[in-house]
This record gives structure tokens, sequence and C-alpha cells, in this order.
């Protein structure tokens, strides 16, 4: 049986192949990510957009739904409703 010391030194041994692998790994990663988005010229816009999972628009925001005639205050139906739509009928606020 190994003791205290012996072990840690083990830990110490196993925990710099881990971060050498980490390393090595992550480089051999970027590489092939770099080929491929060199070789069908990928941008950003193609990488991160979230029009495949969820459609949404590039800076995130939601066009309203709902319009408040007197005020002109929007709302997109998202999230909690303002007090103006509460408890009636939403059709008659659709934009």
């Amino acid at each position: 049986m190994s003791s205290y010391k012996e072990l840690l030194a083990q830990r110490e041994q196993l925990d710099k192949q881990i971060k050498e692998a980490v390393l090595r790994e992550k480089a051999e990663g970027i590489a092939k990510a770099k080929l491929i988005i060199e070789e069908y010229d990928l941008t950003a816009a193609d990488l991160f957009s979230r029009k495949a999972g969820g459609a949404r628009s590039p800076s995130g925001k939601v066009a309203p739904k709902y319009c408040n005639p007197s005020t002109g205050e929007t709302w997109t139906g998202r999230g909690k409703a303002p007090r103006w739509i509460e408890g009636r009928d939403r059709n008659s606020f659709l934009i």
C-alpha cells in the first residue's frame, strides 16, 4: 500500500499529465476547427448564430406584438404582462 506522501506525489504527477493532455488536445481541436472554417469559408455568424435552434434577431431583441393605443407603450408578449393589458382581451392590442 502506498503512503500518503507517495499518493500526493502521484497525484501531482497526474495533475501535470492532465494539464499537458488538455493543452495538447485543445490545440489539436483548434487546428481541426481552423481547417474546417477555412475549407467551408465559415464566418462567426455561421458558427454562432441561433437560427438553427431558435430564430432570433442578431441583436437578441424581439419585435413588439401588442401596443397600448392611449400611451403608445408596447409589449412583446413575453414575460409578465404589463398592467394596461392584464385581464383584457389581448387581440384588441395586437399590432
